[in-house]
């Protein structure tokens, strides 16, 4: 080197031992002249690899691109200057070393390539380039030392030695340090990218290296987040490449080359076996068969290959992140055993210290920085993994056979949507740490064994002994949660049932039994949670005295094995800090592999539904076909599955084309059979069928989307108005418009929830006629419409007249009146064509088609016959609940919940009338008339249901301190002394142990070791014994307030008038229950444990740090400030981002549910392209929010763990600085601790902003703990006497009641006197409020004015259930509780077996129930699901028999439950309930022809009451509606 250099390359006096350093003139031409050079030339193939791929236009040639370019040409002439220069002396016979040629040409064509790469990155169109930003900034780097070196020696000669040189020099130091700042700029976006027109781009993609290699993109949304709370409008675009559009083509792209490869290796293998076949003779083909299915189970299309294919190669960019950063996360416990040796020698030179401080620093924030970017990348692909997979699975649902459908639910199907996919997210993001884990535990020992030599073996036995403790407590946790999920279930089903039937049980008086019941589900929910909190903080002990233990046995082992021993400051702190890096790997590894287990369960189930089969596109031929025909079917065998028997044989149809064919047939016979087949539905066993053109379907159920109605007719197709309003007059659907309260715009509930089942018939009908197809297929559209409507949509539509004539029309019915206008017949028996041809041949032949008609016949005489017509159902403006108030809330948990609550949508009717039957939302109108023209429309924001508010802001301290009270402050006082304490016993602990290190070495021992140990064991053992105290008492602590706010909302919701339930959607009450205790319950401990304990654990570090080392005081408050503005900043965007991405979630799940079972739909009218666009739009959607929240925890880490780096930077440098006064031990603790601190200040902000999402519990809980209640149930010295009421005497006066505020009256004074004994028939037009005087006596409804008196009691005076008790009803909808059929009947276990028996007797039940096997105690499910209707009003009768009060009240059932349970039910009452007084609302007329007296109410005022006979006389109203019935 000398003769290279003509000078020493290397002189340890100059550059270490002194205070002043420098380096050897040679190291600096050569070293580092070269660094840069070196790297540039090493990036530069991959780089150019990379640009290759890069395509983004150019980018016009600016300013600053010009800028850089002179002054990269003006380097390279510098650095050249030097090498002409260094020739000009050798001309001048001077000896110039080889260094001055080498040097200066090196570095010149360094300086020109990087010139030259300048140029080229603005052709590729790369805005701001990494690559080019580090080698300038090496440069700079690199040029410092000279730079300062130059000078020194300069000042100290006193004139400059070779000018030339230095001025060259100079010259090249500003011009790198220009290049450096000019870099860091951005150039303007490429010119001829494709346009942009993205009305919100994210800025990632245009933003400059450094910002994105600390995220500062980021902080404008951050800002935003901070100012106001974020909505879906301020939300960036996704990036191209991670948008469903890109990704899933590329993974089914993948998938498809997957499968074809199997299939080919798969044919390959069933050649070979069925060769060998052949050789068989006799018994050989079974053999042979057996062993190829084998062979064909033995391996699927791996759907993991793909996968890997796919999103491998960007996910490995990260792996190597992460493997950088593993080894950086070594650097500084080397560098913290230096710094405590230079604190030991004193008379080191102090920048020493400086340079030991600087680099800890600076390798801090290079392993933030790539740490993030390694989560970045991870996090990004999990991402893609989920997009990729949700939208094969929602392509696959669509092509999916129907037999393969069968396997799996609906609800499995959206399960591998929801949970597999997410679980393949959750383990992208620590997959790495399968390599990275044993790597680092690797590395970590290898230096612990340096250090401490063997005895690190006993500290690791300690760790390895704790794994298997930690695993059997997730077992047994596991299990508890299992349980209690059980639990859990039973209780939300309860309660759904509850506040489903709750005016049921108010009309009872039933909610202390139901309460009871609730109740006692809590408290084994409750017990099993106590359970896993005495687990749990038997977790957290192990997992916060790991590092203490281990610590405590390798140091007692290292210093009892060997007298020789010393345990001095840098061999304790420096294996603490790596004890304290092996903590996160040997905890990690067990939960990764763990995952990896589930997952691979998902990746299994995911690749079984991939790997289903799918409906052949090609089984029904749509080009070629006979002439003059549109649909041929030739010997058709079509069966649902191909392991399933044919459900259709020997099918042979010839359909010319716009002709109308019926298709006729009992039940079961295969009619909607053969239309599935001509759609392509069925397996295709044999045969040929042809369909030309385009089909339009109107399955036999309606499938409407959750859409606008005109969405739902439109279906896709381009808006067309006059057609529009033919076809809605032609579907008789006019009408309906009117009452539905946004017209056409009104939002239809998932699966067609607020329109009737024959509007639902009508839309889908609608559809079909608006997509003006060539051929129709109608399954049965008539039947779920009335008879008088099937005959318009007969005539207007389907029929020989109507809108479809000329098309071809295959129509399955069961309606006899209109085979006559038919062209053929086809009857299906058997899944066989038994005949076909006219009506009249059909009649002539008197085959199965005459017997057909004869059965069918007399139907519909009877019922032509009936007293009443069902009129067309009419369903009223407020009937209609709107569902979409609830998304707000809508987590899983509450989404089964609201179809439960849809299901049993209660109708509230406009005039606030009767309140209909909840179950079926259709009316008998008494009357023959038209309907009455429908009411005014009421302005459409006038809701039933009012939106639910979500809360957006900051959190009120207010809500904390219900918390706080709701866990006893005293509790919470303990547990934060408990939490002083044991940190205090931490640090004692650390303390100890530094002072330990400090004990001078006598003859090569140190003495009393012995009682150093015991004290630190003590002190180490205290700390983990107060953990365990402490997080047992706040689990306590959480598990009380879940306890009380559980009770007091369960016991507001019972005391909760009517009305409110009737403007709240159910699913927004259960969700309370469901949700929000599960939050308090089972998220908010854990997650205030966590920020506790980081907290504690910062604020003892920042102790620590100032009581070593006081000058750190100065630089708290600005490290606090900032960050404290972060944490603000953070907590308000990321928390409103969770809340968008929850929202966005579940409109994804639903839409796919819809289109699973609209599928045949979709595909009849082959719109499955827009439906999988809509599917990936939601998705994107939902990625869109979900983006920016991986983002923000990324942003938040550097600039958190930036702070973090600085509280090591200073507590190094203020040890450096004040080293003479401080001694080894104490530098050691302090440097230790603040080595640890990032990772608590990360965890703290993190907790802080959980902690704040999750409060938000507490509030809504309160909030429906304090609504208004009703009022008392018992008044103690108002109790009316045990007898009453004695004779039934009612009496109304000056009455009148409204259902809520602000809504008209629904019943005006009325006066009237009803004996004892009478009984009265209450009888008016719908909304006339006959059901309203009922819920009156009750008093669900309290009255405005006036009284109701009760044998002259008044019935305001006394307590709800003293009121309750003493009226019978026999409420319109009968509502049974799932349970035993007697808790059905006595909740309160009030009658004896007998007295059961004898109700059930003379309620016509009694044969029923003793031909069950468990007699009383037979199960009724949910709502009585598995009894009949009729059984189940009579069941509600037994309850009235059992109670037996004096005044019985009948609320008529509206639907048509058979006439026969309706005889019964009057007989019993006429008969059993002679002597009471009975309230009748009647429907059927006929009912009370004989009653005492009649009531006729009109728009809520009396308008007769009198004897039947003399109202029929006085011909007023009652007249004209006994007229309509025909009685009189």
């Amino acid at each position: 080197m000398e003769a290279f250099c003509g000078s020493r390359f290397w002189d340890p006096n100059i550059s270490i031992h002194t205070d002043n350093p420098d380096l050897t003139p040679c190291f600096q031409n050569t070293i580092l002249a070269w660094i840069p050079s070196i790297y540039l030339w090493t990036a530069l193939p991959f780089y150019l690899l990379y640009l290759k791929h890069y395509k983004r236009g150019y980018i016009i040639l600016s300013m600053l691109s010009r800028f850089k370019t002179v002054l990269g040409v003006l380097l390279w002439g510098v650095s050249w200057a030097d090498l002409f220069y260094s020739f000009h002396e050798v001309l001048q016979s001077r000896t110039v070393p080889p260094v001055y040629f080498v040097t200066p040409l090196v570095v010149g064509i360094t300086v020109l390539l990087a010139t030259l790469l300048i140029q080229y990155e603005r052709l590729r169109g790369v805005q701001s380039s990494g690559v080019l930003i580090i080698f300038w900034f090496l440069s700079v780097l690199c040029a410092v030392g000279p730079f300062r070196s130059k000078i020194m020696t300069t000042t100290a000669q006193g004139h400059v030695n070779d000018r030339f040189r230095f001025t060259t020099f100079y010259i090249y130091f500003a011009l790198i340090i220009i290049e450096l700042i000019l870099s860091c700029f951005k150039e303007k976006p490429p010119f001829f990218s494709p346009v942009n027109t993205d009305p919100n781009p994210c800025p990632e993609f245009t933003s400059g290296f450094l910002s994105r290699l600390t995220f500062w993109w980021f902080t404008s949304m951050a800002i935003l987040g901070y100012k106001r709370p974020l909505e879906d409008k301020d939300l960036w675009s996704l990036n191209e490449d991670d948008t469903s559009k890109i990704i899933v083509q590329q993974l089914s792209k993948e998938w498809d080359r997957e499968k074809a490869e199997w299939k080919q290796k798969e044919d390959v293998t069933y050649m070979k076996k069925s060769n060998h076949m052949l050789n068989h003779v006799g018994n050989g083909p079974e053999e042979a068969e057996v062993l190829i299915r084998d062979k064909k189970h033995s391996r699927k299309p791996s759907f993991l290959k793909a996968l890997l294919r796919t999103f491998g190669p960007y996910f490995l960019i990260g792996s190597f992140f992460k493997l950088i950063q593993d080894l950086l996360s070594f650097v500084n416990p080397q560098l913290l055993s230096v710094l405590i040796n230079f604190i030991k020698n004193k008379d080191a030179p102090a920048w020493w210290g400086f340079l030991i401080a600087a680099l800890m620093f600076t390798c801090a924030v290079l392993q933030t920085l790539i740490l993030h970017q390694h989560f970045q990348y991870c996090f990004v692909t999990g991402m893609r993994l989920r997009t990729g997979i949700i939208g094969m699975i929602y392509r696959k649902s669509l092509v999916i056979t129907n037999s393969a459908k069968r396997l799996s639910t609906v609800g499995e199907i959206v399960n591998l949507m929801s949970v597999d996919a997410q679980r393949f997210m959750d383990l992208v993001t620590f997959l790495n740490m399968l390599w990275s884990a044993p790597l680092q535990i690797f590395l970590a020992l290898y230096f612990l064994w340096q250090t401490l030599g063997p005895s690190v073996l006993a500290g690791v036995a300690v760790m390895v002994l704790l794994i298997p403790c930690n695993a059997a407590i997730a077992m047994k946790t596991r299990a508890f949660q299992v349980e209690q999920m059980r639990h859990k279930d039973s209780r939300i089903k309860l309660m759904n049932e509850i506040l489903s039937g709750i005016k049921v049980l108010k009309l009872y008086a039933w909610e202390p039994s139901f309460s009871a019941k609730v109740l006692e589900i809590r408290k084994n929910e409750l017990r099993v949670l106590k359970k896993s909190a005495y687990l749990n903080s038997l977790s957290t002990f192990a997992w916060v005295s790991a590092p203490f233990l281990v610590a405590l046995t390798t140091f007692a082992v290292y210093v009892s094995v060997d007298e020789k021993n010393v345990l001095d400051a840098e061999k304790a702190f420096v294996s603490l800090s790596l004890f304290n890096i092996l903590r996160f790997p040997l905890s990690m590894l067990p939960q990764v592999i763990s995952n990896l287990a589930q997952t691979s369960v998902s990746l299994k189930r995911i690749q079984q539904f991939l790997n289903h089969d799918e409906l052949d596109p090609d089984c029904v031929e749509t080009k070629a076909i006979a002439p003059g025909y549109a649909i041929t079917v030739t010997n058709g065998m079509f069966s649902w599955g191909k392991e399933l028997k044919p459900s259709l044989k020997d099918i042979n149809l010839l359909v010319p084309s716009g002709s109308l064919v019926a298709v006729v047939g009992h039940v079961g016979c295969g009619k909607s059979s053969l239309v599935s087949a001509l759609l392509g539905e069925m397996e295709k066993l044999e045969g040929e069928v042809a369909v030309k053109g385009s089909v339009a379907y109107v399955p036999q159920q309606a499938w409407i989307q959750n859409a606008t109605l005109k969405d739902n007719i439109l279906f896709g197709h381009a808006p067309n108005e006059q057609k529009y309003q033919n076809v809605l007059e032609a579907c008789a659907l006019k009408t309906d418009l009117e009452v539905l309260p946004g017209g056409d715009q009104t939002e239809i509930g998932e699966k067609g929830i607020n329109l009737s089942g024959g509007q639902r018939q009508r839309v889908s009908l609608a559809r079909a006629v608006f997509s003006n197809s060539d051929v129709y297929l109608l399954d049965d559209p008539l039947s779920a419409v009335d008879s008088h409507v099937a005959k318009h949509i007969f005539d207007q539509v389907i029929g020989p007249d109507g809108v479809l004539k000329g098309k071809t029309r295959i129509l399955v019915t069961h309606g006899i009146s209109f085979l006559p206008q038919v062209d053929h017949i086809v009857v299906l028996v058997d899944g066989k064509v038994s005949e076909m041809g006219s009506y009249q041949d059909l009649l002539k032949q008197n085959k199965a088609f005459s017997e057909f008609l004869r059965n069918y016949a007399l139907d519909e005489d009877i019922e032509e016959d009936e007293p009443t017509m069902e009129e067309e159902e009419v369903l009223l403006a407020e009937d209609t609940v709107s569902i979409h108030t609830d998304l707000a809330d809508n987590e899983p948990v509450s989404n089964e919940v609201r179809k439960q609550f849809l299901r049993q949508l209660s109708v509230i009717s406009s005039e606030g009338g009767e309140c209909p039957n909840k179950m079926s939302t259709r009316r008998r109108v008494c009357e023959k008339k038209p309907a009455e023209p429908p009411l005014p429309r009421k302005n459409h924001n006038e809701k039933l249901t009012q939106a639910e508010s979500s809360e957006t802001g900051t959190v009120k301290l207010t809500v904390f301190w219900q918390y706080v009270k709701a866990v006893s402050p005293i509790i919470s006082l303990v547990i934060c002394f408990l939490y002083c304490c044991q940190n205090a016993a931490a640090i004692g602990a650390n303390v100890w142990l530094s002072d330990w290190t400090n004990e001078p070495v006598i003859n090569g021992t140190q003495h009393n070791t012995t009682m150093r140990i015991g004290v630190y064991a003590a002190l180490g053992l205290l700390q983990g014994t107060l953990v365990l105290i402490s997080s047992f008492t706040l689990a306590m602590g959480g598990i009380n307030a879940a306890r009380t706010l559980h009770a007091g909302l369960l016991e507001n919701k019972f005391h909760t008038p009517q009305s409110f339930y009737d403007t709240t959607p159910t699913g927004r009450i259960i969700n309370r229950f469901s949700k929000d205790i599960y939050v308090i319950d089972e998220v908010i401990p854990p997650t205030i444990l966590m920020f506790l304990g980081t907290f504690f654990t910062s604020l003892s570090t920042m102790i620590v740090i100032i009581a070593s080392t006081p000058l750190f005081a100065v630089v708290i408050v600005p490290l606090a400030i900032l960050y404290f503005f972060v944490q603000r900043f953070y907590v308000a965007t990321s928390r409103q981002l969770k809340r968008l991405e929850s929202v966005s979630r579940s409109p994804i799940y639903s839409h796919f549910s819809e289109t699973i079972t609209g599928a045949s739909v979709i595909r009849a009218y082959r719109r499955e392209k827009s439906f999988v666009d809509i599917s990936d739009l939601k998705v994107d959607e939902n990625q869109k929010s979900y983006y920016p929240g991986i983002v923000s925890n990324r942003w938040l880490g550097i600039r958190v763990e930036f702070v973090g780096n600085c509280v090591v930077l200073f507590a190094a440098l203020f040890a450096v600085i004040g080293k003479n006064s401080l001694n080894a031990g104490l530098v050691g603790l302090s440097v230790s601790y603040a080595l640890q601190v990032t990772m608590s200040l990360n965890w703290m902000v993190r907790m802080t902003s959980d902690l704040e999402t999750n409060i938000v519990a507490v509030e809504r809980i309160k909030e429906y703990s304090e609504t208004e209640t009703e009022a008392p149930w018992i008044i103690e010295d108002r109790r009316p006497p045990e007898d009453w009421p004695s004779k039934g005497e009612l009496e109304f006066v000056n009455y009148s009641v409204r259902y809520r505020k602000g809504l008209d009256l629904v019943l005006q004074d009325l006066n009237l006197q009803v004996h004892g004994g009478e009984k009265i028939g209450i009888v008016g037009r719908t909304g006339a409020g006959k059901s309203s005087m009922t819920l009156c006596l009750f008093r669900i409804l309290e009255a405005v004015k006036g009284e109701i008196k009760i044998d002259g009691v008044k019935i305001a005076d006394i307590g709800l259930h003293d009121l309750r008790s003493k009226l019978t009803i026999i409420p319109q909808d009968p509502v049974l509780f799932s349970g035993t059929l007697r808790m059905n009947l006595d909740p309160f276990n009030k009658y004896s077996d007998e007295e059961i028996w004898k109700a059930l007797e003379l309620s016509h039940l009694k044969r029923f129930v003793s031909s069950q096997p468990s007699m009383l105690d037979y199960e009724c499910s949910e709502g009585g699901e598995n009894l009949s209707v009729g059984q189940r009003q009579l069941v509600c009768l037994a309850r009235a028999l059992l109670r037996k009060t004096r005044v019985l009240v009948l609320d008529e059932a509206t639907a048509a439950i058979d006439l026969e349970t309706d005889d019964l039910i009057q007989m019993t009452i006429r008969t059993q309930f002679e002597d009471c007084t009975v309230l009748t609302i009647a429907h059927r007329l006929n009912t009370i022809m004989d009653y005492t007296r009649v009531l006729v109410l009109d728009k809520g005022t009396i308008a007769e009451f009198d004897t039947p006979a003399s109202l029929i006389a006085s011909k007023g109203i009652f007249y004209s509606m006994a007229k309509d019935a025909g009685l009189a």
